[in-house]
């Protein structure tokens, strides 16, 4: 590495050509994306779902939570009304939006669905 030492105001500055400042400043970087997928790989192994780029692309476009997570989940509306004790045309009407609920089915729909209730009901 071709370095020079000056300094400027009293303090003491390298200067070095601008490929190794890039090679440097490239290296730190991909040292810092290591760090962070080492760390994202860590919380994934002590349980954090990784959430699916299409996922996430739907909720941003607007669709229903309930009905993204439903479905992520595997799940028809039959079986998850089934699985809380409601009709299937209340959660048909939840993800239309043409129904509501009381908190704590909104509750129960989160813990069914293994997401946090602000992931299903944003306002919440």
């Amino acid at each position: 590495m071709t370095v020079q030492i000056v300094n400027i105001a009293g303090q003491k500055m390298a200067i070095l050509p601008e490929t190794e400042y890039r090679h440097l400043a490239n290296m730190a970087e991909e040292s810092a994306d290591i760090a962070a997928a080492i760390r994202a790989e860590q919380r994934h192994l002590a349980g954090e779902e990784y959430v699916p780029a299409a996922l996430v692309e739907r909720l941003v476009n607007g669709e229903t939570p309930l009905k993204v997570w439903r479905e992520h989940r595997g799940l028809t509306q039959q079986e998850l009304a089934a699985r809380l004790g409601l009709s299937k045309m209340t959660i048909s009407g939840l993800e239309t939006g043409k129904r509501d609920t009381s908190s704590r089915n909104w509750r129960r729909l989160a813990e069914v669905l293994a997401v946090d209730l602000d992931d299903l009901v944003p306002f919440a």
